[in-house]
């Protein structure tokens, strides 16, 4: 038998759900969100975190999920409770696990520690060795510093994702409100650097960019604020702490229809005018627009993001054939 795969895979929500809450857990099964992750670190207290194991393996191998990617969040390497949060649920329900959320990682050797781990607990159960990816969470300055390293560390690194509260504190920003900019800091944005470094690395080395939690769970228009932030740059989703939020952030991390649509024509376009039957051009007349490989590329982007959303085109395209000759 074979472990689980199901990466690459949109991940415009990433639904945090703690591992001390069957509850919740048992709920989550049911929701819209493209990822849910079963914490065992910041969400679940020390006294809790040993009963918190039991009961993301008993839900893993539960019926009821749908086709979200189930991760899991241990603990960081800095810890006492890491190793046996990785043996735990891999030997109890690595059949049914996408990836290990990695916390706070700071280096390539803690990335590359979880995958010889992972490794020998995969050919000791069974499973495909590789099979289980990893998701590096960078929430400090050292861990932005060697972003480049820890991206390349091993083959399973599926998604670089951005903590921010601890991040926040490592550098001594001057807030207490994650994800809003800090007093003193207008105009501009106090992330752009740590967002857009993230994002290089991440799409360097052919992995997703996912941002990290808005904590103000009740303001919806704040978190489409600081979610289209993230989505305009390129980042592939966020995380959300609150069933309100997935359907905000599958709308905002999904392509406008409209521009969708035109993503499809200009392809379908570019496709039929490069051929030989449509006269083999590289640059030809779309309605206004003149369309060429650049612009097929950056069709592709959105057209890719559409259909791993599941879109589909409502508005019939201008036959290829129609586009003008000049």
């Amino acid at each position: 038998m074979t472990t689980r795969r199901r990466s690459p895979a949109t991940r415009r929500s990433v639904l945090a759900v703690p591992g001390s809450n069957p509850r919740m857990i048992e709920k989550a099964k049911g929701l819209a969100a493209d990822e849910i992750f079963l914490d065992l670190e910041d969400a679940v207290a020390p006294a809790a975190k040993a009963a918190a194991r039991a009961n993301i393996v008993a839900a893993l191998v539960s019926p009821g999920w749908g086709e979200q990617i189930r991760v899991v969040r241990v603990n960081d390497w800095t810890t006492q409770w890491t190793y046996a949060d990785v043996i735990t649920v891999v030997e109890g329900a690595g059949r049914e696990l996408d990836a290990i959320l990695l916390p706070k990682v700071t280096d390539a050797g803690q990335v590359r520690a979880l995958d010889l781990l992972l490794t020998q607990l995969e050919k000791a159960g069974g499973l495909e060795p590789g099979g289980i990816g990893i998701e590096p969470q960078i929430e400090n300055a050292l861990g932005l510093r060697n972003i480049d390293e820890i991206a390349t560390a091993s083959p399973r690194v599926r998604t670089l994702v951005f903590g921010p509260a601890d991040f926040m504190a490592s550098i001594n920003m001057r807030t207490l409100v994650v994800g809003e900019q800090p007093e003193g800091y207008q105009p501009g944005d106090a992330y752009h650097h740590i967002l857009m470094t993230i994002l290089l690395a991440a799409r360097a080395h052919g992995l997703q960019a996912i941002d990290g939690p808005y904590l103000q769970i009740r303001d919806l228009d704040g978190f489409r604020r600081a979610a289209g932030r993230t989505a305009a740059l390129g980042f592939d989703g966020k995380w959300v702490l609150h069933p309100t939020q997935i359907d905000a952030a599958n709308e905002i991390f999904s392509p406008r229809q409209a521009d969708y649509d035109r993503a499809e024509e200009i392809l379908d376009a570019y496709a039929y005018h490069t051929s030989g039957a449509g006269g083999a051009r590289g640059a030809v007349m779309l309605g206004d627009e003149m369309i060429d490989e650049a612009s097929a590329k950056m069709a592709q982007v959105i057209a890719a993001k559409g259909r791993a959303a599941g879109m589909t085109r409502t508005a019939a395209s201008e036959p290829p054939h129609s586009a003008g000759r000049d």
